[in-house]
Formats: C-alpha cells, sequence, structure tokens
C-alpha cells in the first residue's frame, strides 16, 4: 500500500521543548488513523507538520505528487462576506446540489438549521466549524485531516458523520483524525497514534484495541507510571463490562482483556453509593412538578414533572437548542420556570460545571486560586486530599503551578474548573459539556472520580462515550417540550430521531413548485451575483499560484502540482465565465 504522506526523521519543539523527536512515519491511502494524547503533547503540530502547513526544524516530509488533502483546523472559515452556500457548494441552487443524495444527506445532517444563504460574518463560532466541516468532506479528496471534527455536533449528528466516514472509507478515502471523543474514534479509526513525550505509539484497532494493547505495554514494560496504568485498566473493564462492548470489532481481543480484569471490580458499586449518597441528601434532590419554560418564543419545557433523587446518575441528549442547558439552569436555581414548581431537598450542596470559564480570575495564580478555597478537602468517598495532590492529577505541576490563569490553554482552564469544583464538596454535580476542551487522559481522571461519586450526577455531554461511562440512565429533550425516558440509551433517542426525520421527510421534498415570473428573475439576479462572486474567487486562485510558482522555480515536483493546479483553475474559470455569458443572456 502507497503512502500518501511520508514523514523521515521529523524533529520539532517550541522554545526548550521538543515536541516531535526523530519521526518517522506516514499515512497510506484507506488508512484512518486517530491522534490521541494530551494536550499541549504535540497533536495539532504534527497535523500541521504532516499537510505542509508547518516546516519542521529537521527532517523532511514527503507528499505523493497527486494526493489531495482536505484539512479541518480550528481556525475560522471563509470570509465574512461570503454566504454559506458560496463557502460549501460553490453557489449552486438547491435544485443541483439536493439531487446528489449524499450531498443533500451531509448538507441537510450536519448544517440542520443552517440557511445556506446567510453570510459567514452572521454565524457563531460553532457554525463556522460546522460549515468548515462539510466544505472539507463534500470535496472530493484522497486524504482528509480533522482536528476535533465532532466540537460543537450534537449526539445524532456524531453518528451520522461515524457511518458517513466509513462509508467514504470504504470508498477508499484516508483519514487522519484528531479527537477526544472516544466513541467517535471506536467508530471510525482503523489505528491510533498516541503522541506523547516526543514519540509516537502507534496501535492496530480502534479505541477499544488501543486501550488494551496500552495496558498490556504498561504491564511488559513495568513502569512506574501505577496511576494511569490504574485508569486505564479501569476503562479497559468498562470497555468489556458496559454498553461500549458490544463492538464488531474482530481486533478487540476477548480472551486477553478478560485475563487482564479478572481482578479489577466493577466501576461502581451502585448499592453502595446510593446509600451513602441518601445519608448526605436524605430522600429528596430534586422534584419538578408541571414546569413550563419559554424563550424567544419557543416551549422548551411543557409541564414538565420529574423526580430526581439520592445517587441517581443521569445522562441527558437532545439536539442543539432543544434546552438542555436551560434545564440545567433551572434546577441549579440560575432561572426560574414560566409556570411550575421546582422544589430542591434542603441539605442540597449543588456544584454546577457550565460551558463557561468566565468564573475564573485570570490575574490569579493557579496554586493560589486553589489553596484559597480549601488548603485539604475529604472527597465524596471520605479520602483526604490535599490541594497540591489533586493539581498534580489533574496535570498541574512545574510551572503550570505558578502560571497566571490567563495563560492557561482552554483545556488547562476547564481542568482547574472542574478540580476548584470538587474542592467545595459538593453533594450533587451538574456538568454541562464537562468534556470541551479536554484531552482522554484527564477524562480518565474525571470519570475515576465520577464512578466513587456518591451524589447525584446530572451531565449534558454529546461525548456519547462519557455519558455512558459515568451515568446510568438516559433522558431526551425532544424539541417538543416533552423530556422523556430512554431505556435503550443513546441508542433509542438515534432511532427515534430517526423515525421523526423519516416521518418528516414523508411529507416535505425538495424542490418543484412553481415559481412566478418575478421569482424567477430575481434567482437569475442571485446566479448572476453568486457567479461573479465564484469568479473573483477563482481569480484570486489563481494569481496566488503564479506568486506560488514564481517561488517554487527550482522544486520541480512541488512546481508540477501547482501547474496542474493552476490548469484546473483555469479551466474551472472558463466555465463559470461561459455561465455568466449564458445567464446574462437571459
Amino acid at each position: 500500500m502507497a503512502n500518501l504522506v511520508n514523514l523521515e526523521s521529523v524533529t520539532h519543539g517550541f522554545g526548550t521543548r521538543i515536541l516531535l523527536d526523530s519521526i518517522s512515519t506516514g499515512i497510506g491511502a484507506g488508512e484512518v488513523i486517530g491522534v490521541v494524547g494530551r494536550n499541549g503533547d504535540g497533536k495539532t503540530t504534527l497535523l500541521r507538520i504532516l499537510t505542509g502547513e508547518l516546516e519542521p526544524d529537521q527532517g523532511r516530509v514527503t507528499i505523493s505528487g497527486s494526493t489531495s488533502i482536505g484539512v479541518l483546523t480550528q481556525e475560522h472559515v471563509g470570509h465574512p462576506d461570503e454566504s454559506v452556500r458560496d463557502v460549501i457548494l460553490n453557489g449552486e441552487p438547491d435544485h443541483v446540489w439536493a439531487a446528489d443524495a449524499q450531498r443533500r444527506g451531509l448538507v441537510e445532517s450536519l448544517l440542520a438549521g443552517i440557511d445556506l444563504d446567510r453570510l459567514i460574518g452572521t454565524l457563531s463560532g460553532g457554525e463556522r466549524r460546522r460549515v468548515g466541516l462539510v466544505e472539507v468532506l463534500l470535496e472530493r479528496h484522497d486524504l482528509v485531516v480533522l482536528d476535533e471534527p465532532t466540537n460543537h455536533l450534537d449526539v445524532e449528528a456524531i453518528a451520522f458523520l461515524a457511518d458517513h466516514l466509513a462509508a467514504r472509507n470504504r470508498a477508499g478515502l484516508a483519514m487522519l483524525v484528531v479527537s477526544h471523543d472516544r466513541w467517535f474514534l471506536d467508530a471510525v479509526c482503523t489505528r491510533i497514534w498516541e503522541v506523547h513525550d516526543g514519540v509516537i505509539d502507534a496501535y492496530d484497532g480502534g479505541y477499544a484495541a488501543y486501550v488494551l494493547a496500552r495496558v498490556e505495554r504498561q504491564r511488559q514494560a513495568a513502569t512506574n507510571e501505577a496511576r494511569r496504568q490504574n485508569l486505564a485498566r479501569k476503562e479497559l473493564a468498562w470497555l468489556r463490562r458496559g454498553a461500549p462492548a458490544r463492538t464488531s470489532k474482530p481486533k478487540f481481543r476477548i480472551d486477553a482483556a478478560e485475563t487482564l480484569i479478572s481482578d479489577v471490580p466493577p466501576p461502581r458499586d451502585m448499592i453502595a453509593l446510593q446509600q451513602f449518597a441518601m445519608t448526605r441528601l436524605g430522600k429528596d434532590v430534586f422534584d419538578v412538578t408541571n414546569v413550563t419554560y419559554t424563550i424567544g418564543g419557543r416551549t422548551l419545557l411543557s409541564s414538565l414533572t420529574w423526580s430526581i433523587g439520592p445517587g441517581d446518575r443521569i445522562g441527558l441528549v437532545g439536539v442543539n437548542g432543544a434546552g438542555k442547558t436551560s434545564l440545567l439552569e433551572l434546577l441549579s436555581g440560575l432561572r426560574e420556570p414560566d409556570a411550575g414548581k421546582i422544589k430542591r431537598g434542603q441539605t442540597l450542596r449543588l456544584g454546577y460545571l457550565s460551558q463557561a470559564v468566565g468564573e475564573l480570575d485570570d490575574s490569579d495564580r493557579v496554586l493560589q486560586s486553589v489553596n484559597r478555597l480549601k488548603e485539604q478537602t475529604k472527597l465524596a468517598t471520605g479520602r483526604e486530599a490535599s490541594a497540591g495532590n489533586l493539581l498534580e492529577e489533574f496535570g498541574f505541576t512545574g510551572d503550570k503551578l505558578v502560571a497566571r490563569i490567563g495563560d492557561l490553554s482552554g483545556g488547562e482552564r476547564r481542568r482547574l474548573q472542574f478540580l476548584r469544583l470538587l474542592l467545595s464538596e459538593p453533594n450533587v454535580l451538574i456538568l454541562d459539556e464537562p468534556t470541551n476542551d479536554l484531552d482522554i487522559d484527564t477524562l480518565t481522571v474525571i470519570e475515576d472520580y465520577l464512578d466513587t461519586w456518591p451524589g447525584t450526577l446530572i451531565v449534558v455531554s454529546h461525548d456519547r462515550y462519557f455519558l455512558e461511562r459515568v451515568t446510568d440512565v438516559s433522558y431526551a429533550l425532544l424539541g417538543d417540550g416533552s423530556c422523556v425516558l430512554l431505556p435503550g440509551g443513546v441508542e433509542e433517542y438515534l432511532a427515534r430521531r430517526r423515525a421523526m426525520h423519516a416521518a418528516g421527510s414523508a411529507t416535505a421534498t425538495v424542490g418543484d413548485r412553481p415559481v412566478s415570473d418575478a421569482a424567477s428573475e430575481r434567482q437569475r439576479k442571485k446566479d448572476l451575483s453568486r457567479l461573479e462572486s465564484q469568479l473573483s474567487k477563482v481569480d484570486k486562485i489563481i494569481r496566488k499560484l503564479h506568486e506560488q510558482m514564481t517561488s517554487a522555480a527550482s522544486d520541480y515536483e512541488h512546481l508540477a502540482k501547482l501547474t496542474a493546479d493552476l490548469r484546473t483553475a483555469e479551466a474551472r474559470r472558463d466555465e463559470l465565465e461561459e455561465a455568466w455569458l449564458v445567464a446574462a443572456d437571459e
């Protein structure tokens, strides 16, 4: 199998820190490689080097001359004055692009609720990310490089994306994916690269196989990373005993896994936890009676009645905008219902992890901010834990202890936010998208704490793996004001959503409506404007290619690729000019 991209003895660092040290590897046609590692260990740097965006300090990167690479970065996409339609569909009208079932499914599933004629400048950051994802997937590339593709997607959209990528991979598409979504990695990847300490360790199979292989390596090497190993073993036990174990991946070797986890207890002793929770919380936590809540003319909750007891571990799912955060804020007392009543237990001591990290003081130092809360605390399990020990377990060591909070990355701020929440010793935890910006190792630390959490836990998350890992029952907001129990978990929710889409498609079809003469005239003017915009874009691309060809006059391989790109751009310009002339004549 020919490699599309090769790295030979690549070394790269920032300041005095070496992120990649003499790395030699490659990506073959049809491979789907998931990249994991702690925040700051070099995952994004590796992607930038592989795609040619960043020159390594040493070594060589070779990209096959005919290879087309599509890249989804965490940067904003498109020009603010362009429309979504221009960016992802080159301005094509609905009756053209929607005739292709694959393109239609991709746009309707990942850009649901976004008007294609909206300007990029009016979109939120999350909406721009989704537009960028669709743009990359609609192009015909040999290799796509995706940096956190599941960010800003709900559970349903993530499941669709996994199925879409699996189908594209069967057709020969190669992929390199950085993600902290472990369910997604297990669903789409054929190999895992773990980036750490300047090296890349490669593992065959998806995330489940990676966990097993990593534990085996750690046992054979008898490393001193006892804490990390125990967390990996515990996660492996979950993979075999919990919902994610129902995988058809042949590389997950059942016999070896059974041997490894023979002495590992279940993640949680639910009876003991519930008994402990009742002593701390009493019989009542939240009693929601006939609650109705409306915002912006939309009814998010309609006559909701719900009783949440001590020790309940609840996962909450729903499409974006269904009201999940609003429900959490109603339970927390940050909002008041329009009608109905929410009764809270008298001994309730609530910890609420919001999606924002604004409550942290940017001018404060990490260790000072934690010590100010409490020098020593007793966790819910009864274990004494000093602030220093907790900081170390959450990845704050060395210079990070005295770093300004304002200088921390998004993932580090999220870790500190959760740590401070633990130190407040709540008996009810409400977590709104707790996995945002966190790497997988940090997630396993958090899951370890939540395994022995004896209070009431309510989690909103699009991270399916995390949700199934730490909760015992799932509910869904379906967007019609109801909150329903899901005995079958996330799979049942996805089945319900598929049924809703099927019912909707039976009563609605694309296009085929009579159009008035005035509407036709408006469409023709719109087409002219669109074509002019596309011509301007192509002219810019051609000018840029000429400049690059001048700079690459001595690099014949690169020059040949630029020449091919130029021919393609010029052919596209000819097509657009002809289409413009036809539209102008009409």
